[in-house]
């Protein structure tokens, strides 16, 4: 399948879905992760700093052999300043036809944090303008414009500044690809590292906070508890999920 993952920053996929997003790729599903915005100006990091840092990143997600490379595209609206457009509709709307999105991911809707609420907003609109017929919609560099078409699924993944855990639709299983997820945060120097109090993660060239990367861990863990699994992570539907059969639920 086509599966779209969008972010507000660069590490928002990695932080929410990192592991979802590595599994998937070995899976063989094409995975494109759009960063809204270059996640620059922080408080620590540029622009040239956060692009280069989320290619590593990228780098950190790929499958191994018998799986599909995962891209990265940046649709480049202003960090801190997104809001529900039409043009920043119509942007996103480009992205979905140009990959042909058969699934959305974006960011949980309750959340702190503007970006993430406007993001998560632009996108449900922009899923409903990329059918539109007699409408050209704009793609960023090094995608081809695609044709109308309505994505079938849209799911949100946590990634928010609340202090509130979500009652999930569904958990997804991502054991054995926490480390490409851990890894992939780890990549953020600038954002996660070199802090006070930081251990190497798995590989000792990338650093990241101790107490960040226990509570990403820890989050992994609780959501893995809840379907038998070492680790997993969590997504939310606002529609019913489809069953053909009671064998495609998991043991």
């Amino acid at each position: 399948m086509n599966v779209l993952v969008v972010g507000p920053h660069p590490d928002d996929q990695e932080i929410g879905m990192g592991g979802t997003i590595a599994r998937l790729a070995q899976a063989g599903h094409d995975v494109l992760l759009l960063d809204v915005t270059d996640g620059s100006p922080t408080p620590r990091g540029d622009r040239a700093t956060r692009l280069n840092e989320a290619q590593a990143a990228l780098a950190c997600l790929q499958p191994g052999d018998g799986g599909r490379p995962v891209r990265r595209v940046l649709l480049d609206l202003t960090n801190r300043e997104v809001e529900h457009t039409l043009a920043a509709r119509h942007a996103v709307a480009g992205v979905i036809r140009a990959h042909r999105a058969q699934v959305v991911f974006v960011p949980h809707w309750e959340d702190a944090h503007p970006d993430h609420r406007a993001v998560t907003r632009v996108c449900e609109d922009a899923r409903f303008d990329a059918k539109l017929t007699k409408i050209e919609m704009p793609v960023p560099p090094g995608l081809t414009p695609g044709p109308p078409l309505y994505p079938k699924w849209l799911f949100y993944y946590e990634i928010s500044h609340l202090r509130r855990l979500v009652h999930p639709t569904f958990c997804f299983d991502i054991t054995g690809f926490e480390g490409n997820k851990l890894d992939s945060i780890a990549a953020y120097r600038s954002q996660f590292g070199p802090w006070d109090g930081e251990t190497p993660a798995r590989d000792p060239g990338k650093i990241v906070s101790a107490d960040f990367r226990e509570r990403v861990l820890a989050h992994a863990r609780v959501c893995g508890s809840l379907i038998g699994v070492p680790f997993a992570e969590a997504f939310t539907s606002k529609e019913p999920l489809a069953l053909a059969d009671l064998g495609a639920l998991a043991d």
